[in-house]
Formats: structure tokens, sequence, C-alpha cells
């Protein structure tokens, strides 16, 4: 972040008067600072490694180059910047591709404003924020084929997903519990079997969707 308050932001979207909308929104709001606008995907990358934002906030359907594809090559580049989705669309079709492209988060233009700024401030943190409606749909389109067992998570497994949920490394969680990295991967494996999923962003969604988190 540029110190160590201020979330920087890039604003991606094919609209003007929306990249003018939420340029006007975080300039207003303290401890947000807009480097810089892109109309298309392409473009996006190109800036995110000239500018060096903490968040791009990012549209998916542009042309020139839509979001997911612009996510994916930011997250080959291994860029620093955290992909925030900010779209109208919530379906299926949208939502998955993004998450597995490498999205931090997911949430649609109706999100009122505070939404928004804890959104981009959760993100630049690294954790993962889904909109409730896109949680759901993101449960929906993750089940896998066999329903899972009703199996409870152990209190262990409880607290690797609550780090989870926080963003947090295996690394992190690791030295946070007093266990090897090797013992994370177990839980974690264990966990998104019991919950029916196959990585971490949807093993959080499903345990939002089941009040495992609050």
């Amino acid at each position: 972040m540029t110190d160590d308050t201020t979330v920087s932001v890039l604003i991606v979207d094919d609209h003007p008067v929306v990249r003018d909308g939420l340029r006007g929104m975080f300039d207003s709001a303290p401890g947000f600072h807009v480097l810089g606008e892109a109309a298309n995907g392409v473009a996006a990358v190109e800036l995110a490694g000239t500018l060096d934002p903490d968040v791009v906030l990012m549209d998916l359907r542009m042309p020139g180059g839509g979001g997911v594809d612009a996510i994916a090559e930011l997250t080959r580049r291994g860029a620093r910047a955290k992909a925030l989705v900010l779209t109208t669309y919530d379906t299926d079709s949208d939502t998955l591709p993004a998450i597995e492209a490498g999205a931090t988060g997911y949430l649609l233009k109706d999100a009122p404003r505070e939404e928004l700024f804890t959104a981009v401030r959760a993100a630049a943190q690294g954790r993962t924020v889904l909109s409730p409606a896109v949680a759901s749909r993101l449960v929906s389109a993750v089940r896998a084929p066999r329903a899972p067992g009703n199996e409870p998570l152990s209190a262990r497994e409880r607290e690797v997903l609550a780090l989870v949920a926080r963003g947090t490394s295996n690394r992190e969680i690791a030295r946070e519990l007093f266990i090897s990295e090797a013992t994370v991967k177990t839980h974690l494996t264990h966990l998104y079997a019991k919950l029916g999923v196959k990585d971490r962003a949807a093993a959080v969604a499903v345990a939002y969707d089941r009040g495992i988190l609050g």
C-alpha cells in the first residue's frame, strides 16, 4: 500500500461514466488513492504493471479485452495487485471463471458504497470478499456431484478455515497454530472433502453459506 492506511486502486471499466463515478467515490473517501483507469483488460494488465496498485477493481465484460483474461494474466505475471471484480453479472458463467482465474473477490455494482469500501480494504489485505448473491451462486456451482456428507468439521479444521477466510497463507497458518505446513495441507484436504469443494475460495463461500463462518 502507498502508506500504512492508504489503499491504491486501479479502476477498470469500459464505461467512462462508471469510471468517473467510482473515481469520485474513492477520491472523496479517506484511505484510498486512485492511481489510474483502464477501459479494457489489456490496458488494465499493462497499467497494473506500471502503477503497481494494491487493488484492481475489475469489470468483466469489456470490448477489447475482458476481465477474466486480464485477471488470469495478472495471476500469471505474479502481480502484487489483488483483483476485485465489480460487475453487473452474477451468472455462473461469469462468477466461477473469475474466481478460478485468481480474483480475490466478487461484488455486484449494486453493492452499497460502504460495502465496496470494506471489500477493497479487505482485498488489499488478501482476504476473499464475496457478495451474498455471488457466494450462494458460487456454492451451487462448486458443489461436488455427490452431495458432501454432514460430517462436522473438527475444532482444528474450523480454526484453519477461519484463518483461510482472512486470507492467511499455509505458512502463516502453520506458524499461528504451531503446526507444520504439511499438517495444514492435511487439514485443508479433509475440510475440502467435508464441504464438497476443491479450493480455498469455494471453502470460504460454502462455510459462510452453512453458517460455519459468521
